[in-house]
């Protein structure tokens, strides 16, 4: 094949041929030559010369975000002990038999009095992502709002909570029932220290329905000015059937949640039982214990 065709071949018929005489790096006559440029520039003036860059050890620590800690075996859980005391959570999967807690949901879904509460946040009122209601001879007050007091106990209610009080050794004179209607429901960050609820509280949550995850982080120290971006967190997956106790100084130095979830959940409806206690004098309902004892 001769040197032509085989050009054309290898460039396509669409390419055409370098003249003869002009090598690559010739600098055509039309185009004038930059006195200025730099070897390697492309000849768009004068080229500054590289700055060199220093390297600068950094103030402030690298601090790594902790990974979030899964608890799903049964059993104690100590997750942090503090000035305030120790925190623990028990676990009890499986507290009510399978037929059991599929017959006792069906039923508490259907017969209680569920209804939207409204709450307030920075003087706005908006509707809890859930349904609730409340048992017990006092009232109860969060969010800056009132639940009424309600003695007329559910007789399945009384049932659950001997069962729980065996369980747990603690005596509860209250319950606050929250039904989860799907994934869009939920509940925020928050601690169960109202000053209501005595120092140190014990909640017995009782889970029926679909798995729903319950989250836990820990208060930032003073230092951190309100950051939870480093401290410590936990996810506990809350089953049908499932008792979780949290005991100690939980409520003092720990958060918890129960976040949204975007995709297919059932309902789930979970049972908080408590001791209450009347408000302290000159206390304004639904204040929390801490802010309280710092006043003092």
């Amino acid at each position: 094949m001769s040197d032509k065709r085989q050009r054309a071949r290898v460039q396509g018929s669409w390419a055409k041929q370098l003249p003869k005489n002009t090598r690559p790096s010739e600098v055509p006559n039309n185009q004038p030559k930059n006195a200025n440029s730099a070897p390697g520039s492309w000849g768009c003036g004068p080229q500054k010369t590289p700055k060199t860059f220093e390297f600068i050890q950094p103030t402030k620590l690298i601090r790594e975000v902790p990974p979030e800690k899964v608890i799903e075996n049964a059993g104690d859980h100590e997750i942090s002990c503090c000035p305030s005391g120790v925190s623990r959570l028990r676990l009890l999967p499986g507290f009510l038999p399978q037929e059991e807690a599929d017959w006792m949901f069906s039923k508490l879904f259907a017969e209680l009095p569920w209804s939207q509460k409204t709450n307030y946040r920075q003087g706005e009122a908006y509707e809890e992502p859930r349904l609730t209601c409340w048992y017990g001879e006092l009232p109860y007050t969060y969010a800056r709002s009132t639940m009424a007091a309600n003695t007329q106990w559910h007789p399945l209610l009384l049932t659950l909570r001997e069962a729980v009080e065996q369980a747990s050794g603690c005596r509860f004179n209250s319950l606050l029932c929250n039904l989860y209607r799907d994934g869009y429901d939920s509940i925020g960050w928050h601690s169960d220290d109202e000053a209501s609820l005595g120092p140190k509280p014990t909640i017995a949550s009782l889970s029926l329905g679909d798995t729903r995850v319950f989250s836990l982080r820990k208060q930032p120290p003073p230092e951190e000015n309100g950051d939870y971006t480093y401290v410590e967190r936990i996810r506990v997956p809350l089953s049908h059937g499932t008792l979780l106790l949290m005991e100690g100084a939980t409520q003092d130095d720990w958060q918890h949640q129960v976040a949204k979830e975007y995709h297919d959940r059932g309902p789930r409806i979970n049972l908080t039982f408590r001791t209450i206690y009347p408000e302290p004098e000159n206390h304004r309902p639904g204040t929390k214990l801490r802010f309280t004892a710092k006043q003092q």
